[in-house]
């Protein structure tokens, strides 16, 4: 190996955690997507039958928790691929 390919070693590394930590935050895009269409059921349901409206709010907090879930592991995934590997 010449030095110029040895040095080039590490930069081609940092560019591809980029990369990688910023395909990783490509999930909080569809947390969003996945909360909105949470929310929207529920105004569905409530708006098609107003008595199961307590109900219905609890299962839509559940997928909310669900959901939000995956919007919290998306940076985690980014912070571990830029600090961790």
């Amino acid at each position: 190996m010449t030095k110029r390919e040895e040095n080039s070693q590490p930069e081609m590394l940092e560019g591809a955690k980029s990369i990688g930590a910023g395909a990783a935050t490509i999930a909080s895009a569809g947390a969003a997507i996945g909360i909105g269409n949470v929310f929207s059921s529920l105004i569905h349901s409530v708006a098609r039958n107003p008595s199961l409206a307590k109900q219905s709010f609890g299962y839509a907090i559940l997928g909310f928790a669900l959901t939000e879930a995956i919007a919290l592991f998306a940076p985690m995934m980014a912070f571990l691929i830029l600090f961790v590997f």
